[in-house]
């Protein structure tokens, strides 16, 4: 027991070392206060983060949408569908252009009538964490496990309710980096595995998702190297 809790504590500080943390800092966004315009930034970004494109064009989307101040749902409203279609082609999210805008304008009309354009309201209206993931993706079609995954992992310790489950890539990266036994395969246990392991690292719990954020750029490592997760 004494050996397993070294070898996850020295992978831990390694990961640490190696990645950056959440990947809603690198983006210049600050979730700490809890601010609904930085938590709407976020999941923008998240909503982006979830097609089946590369890191960078995603980042360089979101910071055209912000370069032109479209992060607030009356914002992206009155973009209107043609002018989202011309910011994500400027992004070079061409290939899920056009879905992505209606996505988009989709689930702002959602918040907007069903939450007075706040996430917070949403998060407040939700009876748990399952129901607050169903919430988010009855916003719109299209906002699936996966964006809702990628956007709670970077709300966790901000909102009470956010509590998702590890993504395939923070499983594989945790087997990978002797974390969490390979035997584990639940995500649940997976979780709880990796905050027994952060707490014994000595590390904050507020900064819990700067762990997850690192094992997924661990996780997207082993993907791109032909390995396989669980």
């Amino acid at each position: 027991m004494v050996l397993r809790i070294m070898t996850a504590t020295s992978a831990i500080r390694a990961l640490r070392g190696k990645y950056p943390g959440r990947f809603s800092a690198e983006l210049g966004i600050d979730l700490s206060q809890g601010r609904s315009r930085e938590i709407f930034r976020w999941f923008l970004a998240s909503v982006l983060f979830g097609a089946r494109i590369s890191e960078t064009i995603v980042k360089k989307t979101f910071r055209e949408f912000a370069s032109r101040a479209i992060v607030s749902p009356k914002a992206v409203l009155e973009t209107g569908w043609d002018g989202l279609v011309e910011v994500l082609d400027r992004g070079g999210y061409v290939r899920y252009d056009f879905k992505t805008a209606t996505k988009l304008l989709d689930l702002c009309r959602a918040l907007t009538q069903d939450y007075q354009a706040d996430l917070a309201n949403l998060h407040a209206a939700a009876a748990d964490g399952k129901d607050l993931e169903q919430r988010i993706k009855s916003l719109a079609k299209g906002i699936g496990d996966v964006t809702a995954g990628i956007f709670l992992r970077e709300m966790r310790g901000i909102w009470e309710k956010a509590d998702p489950l590890p993504s395939d890539l923070v499983v594989m990266a945790a087997h990978h980096r002797g974390i969490v036994p390979k035997t584990v395969r639940d995500r649940r246990k997976v979780l709880e595995h990796l905050v027994r392991a952060w707490k014994s690292a000595g590390m904050r719990p507020k900064d819990f998702p700067d762990f997850e954020a690192a094992l997924v750029r661990a996780g997207i490592e082993l993907r791109r190297g032909g390995r396989r997760g669980p």
